[in-house]
């Protein structure tokens, strides 16, 4: 069997009721947590973030998107991870596989992140 590519996760914060620090202080934290996370980054180099920035008008920017390169071994664990988080916080997820196939959804709630763990093990097993 071989081995699957890794996942490009994007996870956007533009929830309108937070400002622009409270997603940079989200996003922060994030980063922090995830790269302490056993098995992630400091060993096996499974996650790798990226900051982004958008550009939202003439000299002016706007964060509030998280990327990361996720192994699909690991997407579930990541998952339970950020619904623990982000569980009550508006975010909107994106996996997209090497192949260019894509998964877009949307959580509010753990419910909702349950959904979304369910939906994203299925999406990893059509890749296999």
């Amino acid at each position: 069997m071989s081995e699957l590519s890794n996942l490009q996760l994007t996870i956007d914060f533009d929830d309108p009721n937070w400002d622009e620090q409270q997603k940079a202080e989200i996003i922060r934290n994030l980063q922090q947590e995830m790269r302490e996370m056993e098995g992630f980054v400091a060993e096996s180099e499974d996650v790798e973030l990226k900051r982004t920035i958008r550009p939202q008008a003439i000299g002016s920017f706007l964060t509030g998107i998280l990327m990361a390169e996720v192994n699909p071994a690991n997407i579930k664990r990541l998952l339970s991870f950020l619904s623990e988080r982000l569980g009550n916080k508006a975010i909107k997820l994106r996996l997209k596989t090497p192949d260019g196939r894509e998964l877009e959804v949307e959580a509010s709630s753990k419910e909702e992140f349950e959904y979304i763990i369910a939906q994203a093990e299925r999406f990893i097993n059509q890749q296999a």
